[in-house]
């Protein structure tokens, strides 16, 4: 009998927010957990089984303060998305702005004692896979086609309904924004996925996708 195939999704929001995870058991929705502490997140993941975490969270910093390439290439094709800057601007920063990139970094610190960053190759490493994902990105590579920021709660609903995710469990866009990561996370256990950027700087990757505006 075949194992199952288990993965996560994480919504990374600021210090009130936290972190919102949900994993799926092939390809269904299967639990969902909620935290402010990375490191019980990290524990969480791993208990679950799962095989790959996707975070919407930079797992790189800047290196220049300009935007890395995979937030390059993901504009280049029409999708918004933030700019990361240099850690040490993260944190001089005067307000609370970046604190979501800040704690997704020490999320990305903690799952990375128990999985392997993703490098662009899936069979290269032992252990389980943690990523870097983009909610709005993944919505688009799941149309099909560039889909509205603006209208996300309805939109990514029904995507992920369409996918075969039950949503009556996600009650807040944070728990749908964490079920479309688990998504994604799905879609690179199996190899239908696509990878934004280069390795040094951080890979975003979302599902395999008809973005033909994107490459």
């Amino acid at each position: 009998m075949t194992a199952p195939l288990i993965v996560a999704g994480v919504d990374v929001g600021g210090s009130l927010k936290g972190f919102h995870a949900v994993a799926l058991k092939d390809g269904a929705y299967f639990k969902q957990f909620v935290s402010r502490d990375a490191a019980a997140l990290a524990v969480w993941c791993a208990a679950t089984g799962a095989a790959c975490v996707g975070v919407d969270a930079p797992c790189r910093w800047s290196a220049n303060g300009r935007a890395r390439s995979a937030e390059r290439e993901l504009m280049a094709g029409k999708i918004s998305c933030f700019a990361t800057p240099t850690r040490a601007a993260a944190e001089r920063h005067p307000s609370d702005y970046f604190r979501w990139m800040l704690n997704g970094a020490e999320l990305f610190a903690q799952l990375e004692s128990r999985y392997a960053l993703f490098s662009g190759q899936r069979n290269t490493a032992m252990r389980p896979l943690c990523f870097e994902t983009f909610p709005q990105a993944i919505a688009c590579a799941l149309a099909g086609t560039l889909v509205s920021a603006k209208r996300k709660r309805a939109i990514r609903r029904a995507l992920l309904t369409r996918a075969g995710v039950d949503i009556s469990q996600l009650s807040n866009i944070d728990k749908v924004d964490a079920a479309l990561c688990a998504l994604a996370a799905h879609h690179l256990a199996l190899g239908s996925h696509k990878v934004y950027g280069e390795p040094t700087t951080g890979l975003i990757v979302v599902p395999r996708a008809a973005l033909a505006i994107a490459g």
